[in-house]
């Protein structure tokens, strides 16, 4: 399954491929909560979340004093720059 072009906003991409990317990316779905998504780096981890509006983003114990750190991504924004922001790390 392709995807489209990077600078494609986001919501202009199918669910499916959506889901595509983020298992491209390394990221793993969560059983019960399919909306819910896991990624491990060597220096952060994440938990990713598809909202209605937006991508929302919880960098788990990622702050100075190990608290968690919250993100989030509107749907119009391009798939590239979601993609530089959220897997840039926190």
């Amino acid at each position: 399954m392709s995807l489209p072009s990077p600078d494609t906003p986001l919501y202009n991409h199918s669910l499916p491929k959506i889901e595509q990317w983020l298992i491209d990316l390394g990221c793993q779905q969560d059983t019960k909560e399919l909306n819910f998504w896991y990624v491990e780096y060597p220096t952060w981890k994440a938990q990713i979340t598809l909202e209605i509006e937006e991508l929302t983003v919880n960098y788990i114990e990622a702050g100075a004093r190990g608290e968690d750190i919250k993100r989030a991504f509107k749907y119009f924004l391009t798939r590239q720059h979601i993609e530089e922001e959220v897997f840039g790390g926190p």
